[in-house]
């Protein structure tokens, strides 16, 4: 089922030895971003966390292609060393699909956010993606709206995320998904996620309860010829969510201190999901750490049932 690439073609991609041999007898394979490891968790939990996410990938039968940038180096599956560099180095630079030239140009050292991870791993043929939440378009700034969002609508690949970031615009950034033909699957809901709680309230484009339900829909739109990409929300487990009361609460005072200190831009993301952090006693990050889990788990089983 996976896409041949000739990965020879990007000289500043490298992919690792196990990566490059289960595409190439087309095992099922999980691509997993970085920028939550080295911006997105405290330390030494990010660390921890991204060694637990490939373990678990690894536990239900499929291969973890975490990928970062060092040195210029695109890779494709980071070594253990690799990771723990990224997740330990004080500063690295966000990457997403704009900064890959840049990075890769000035032999910097990057972690990718969704867009960058799904562009690199659709050049490689790797079909699933697994992340925490998506960004989407911005509150309060609709003119704001995530690269994550185009590279999904035109990368015929799979994201497996907990929905959109709460941080974000999600009836907005459902309305953008549905204009640009995103099929919005929700696993084992009728709902689309709120990525700390379980339920935004809004709908989702069809509900699969088991992986193969899932395979069945992104193959039948790729033999209709459709291309671009699908999202698959997953619901964080309900022992792990926080409220929608305390979410919103805590959002509305994190917004108002961006706003009276003038943060806009990049950095806003990054300063509400930190207040947010502290204003939730740390409820916030733990429940990030779960739904990430979750995530890959369903993610490597989907992998595995389209790799058969």
């Amino acid at each position: 089922m996976h896409t041949k690439r000739n990965r020879g073609e990007y000289p500043h991609f490298e992919t690792s030895r196990e990566i490059a041999q289960a595409l190439d007898e087309s095992a099922p394979v999980v691509a997993l971003e970085t920028c939550v490891v080295a911006r997105g968790l405290p330390r030494p939990m990010n660390l921890e966390t991204a060694q637990q996410l490939e373990q678990l990938v690894r536990r239900e039968g499929a291969t973890p292609a975490t990928i970062g940038v060092l040195g210029g180096q695109i890779k494709v599956g980071l070594s253990g060393e690799e990771l723990q560099y990224l997740a330990t180095k004080r500063e690295v630079r966000k990457v997403s699909r704009r900064e890959l030239p840049i990075v890769a140009a000035l032999g910097l050292d990057g972690a990718t956010t969704v867009a960058a991870t799904l562009c690199v791993a659709h050049r490689v043929g790797i079909e699933v993606l697994a992340t925490g939440g998506i960004g989407g378009v911005h509150l309060r700034h609709p003119f704001d709206v995530s690269a994550d969002l185009p590279e999904i609508a035109s990368t015929s690949s799979v994201v497996v995320c907990a929905g959109a970031k709460s941080i974000l615009d999600l009836p907005r950034t459902l309305e953008w998904l549905e204009t640009h033909a995103v099929p919005v699957l929700g696993y084992g809901t009728d709902r689309f996620p709120n990525f700390y709680s379980r339920d935004s309230g809004l709908p989702v484009s069809a509900r699969v309860d088991t992986p193969d339900e899932a395979v069945r829909i992104i193959q039948t739109k790729r033999d209709l010829g459709l291309e671009g990409g699908i999202l698959l929300a997953v619901p964080i487990p309900e022992t792990d969510e926080v409220p929608p009361s305390t979410i919103e609460s805590v959002l509305n005072e994190a917004l108002s201190l961006a706003q009276e200190q003038g943060i806009t831009g990049q950095a806003l993301s990054p300063f509400l999901l930190e207040r947010i952090a502290e204003l939730t006693k740390g409820a916030s990050v733990r429940a990030n750490v779960a739904l990430l889990k979750n995530n890959v788990v369903i993610a490597a089983r989907v992998a595995r049932a389209l790799a058969a």
